[in-house]
Parts: structure tokens; C-alpha cells; sequence
């Protein structure tokens, strides 16, 4: 068993809910490997620690006892994922000049950005994977492991923003 530590961002559906009486269901229901926040009403973030045998399971868990408490709730986020170059460079232990530096050095190889403005935004395991093999560098196979569930999970989301009646061939459109 591995440990995982990840956050998980909700909306409850409920801006009248009083934090404290939800903190204390979430405790007893499973999430007491969390530090809760509370900062917006009807908003709630979780901060997990969670042993299990893959990040596929401890996020999917996690959201589970969440929606057990909250059968309402929905998932806004889950992190990490989505990064900036300063939020890279804090992970690897080095400046934000220096991971700059070496994505335009090696542009033609390395990630594309999700969003490309100020700041510049990427998926984190593409970023980590390509600094593992490009670049050599030494990255935890569970944080390489929960960023790509967390980009998935992420993609999964989204995907189901699309249209019901949007044409069936976007996936060939957009490869």
C-alpha cells in the first residue's frame, strides 16, 4: 500500500449549509484521512492522505465517501494537475527560470500547454513524465501516478460538458 496525497474540490449544491455540521459527516463518513476546507459556502475542499493500492483507488474512494455524505455533491477539481511553470518548479526543487528555460530550450519536445497565456497552464504528469525522460530527471513514481489519475479524472469532467447532440466524430476533430 501506497500513500497518496491528493485534493479533491467540491460544490455541495447547498450555499446555506453550515460547515461544521458537514465536517463532522464527512469524518464519519470515510474521510477522516482529510483536512477539510471551508472557505465559500456550498464549497468544500479536501485534503488527502490516503493509503491504498493505486491513486485510481484512493482518489475513486475518496469521491465515493464524499458522495455517500453529499449524494449532491460534484466534483470541480481534482489536484494536482493543472500547473503553471512557478507550481513545476516548487514540485522539482528549482527556479521558475530554470524549468523555463529548459521547456523553450527543448520546445519541439516538450508538453503543450493546455492554455497558453499568462500564466501558461499544462497537465502536470505530461510535464513530470517529460522532465523524467527528457530530461533525467529523479520524480516519484506516486506523484507521477496520482497526476495522471487526477488528469483523467479532470478530462472525465469535462467530458461530459459536451453537448448530447454535438456530433459523434469530436474525438477525430480535435486529435
Amino acid at each position: 500500500m501506497k500513500e497518496y496525497d491528493f485534493i479533491l474540490k467540491f460544490d455541495l449544491q447547498n450555499t446555506q449549509a453550515d460547515p461544521s455540521s458537514y465536517i463532522e459527516n464527512l469524518y464519519e463518513g470515510g474521510c477522516d484521512d482529510a483536512l477539510i476546507g471551508v472557505g465559500k459556502k456550498g464549497y468544500i475542499s479536501l485534503n488527502f492522505i490516503r493509503e491504498a493500492s493505486s491513486a485510481y483507488e484512493a482518489i475513486s474512494s475518496a469521491i465515493a465517501d464524499v458522495k455517500r455524505v453529499f449524494p449532491a455533491a460534484t466534483l470541480i477539481e481534482a489536484t494536482p494537475d493543472f500547473v503553471s511553470l512557478t507550481d513545476v518548479a516548487k514540485i522539482l526543487g528549482c527556479t521558475r527560470q530554470n524549468i523555463r528555460k529548459l521547456i523553450v530550450t527543448d520546445e519541439q519536445s516538450a508538453p503543450v500547454p493546455i492554455y497558453e497565456g499568462t500564466p501558461s497552464i499544462w497537465h502536470l504528469a505530461e510535464i513530470l513524465i517529460w522532465f523524467r525522460k527528457a530530461k533525467a530527471y529523479s520524480i516519484d513514481d506516486a506523484l507521477i501516478e496520482i497526476a495522471k489519475t487526477n488528469m483523467n479524472v479532470n478530462i472525465a469532467k469535462s467530458w461530459q460538458k459536451v453537448e448530447s447532440n454535438f456530433p459523434g466524430n469530436i474525438k477525430a476533430l480535435v486529435a
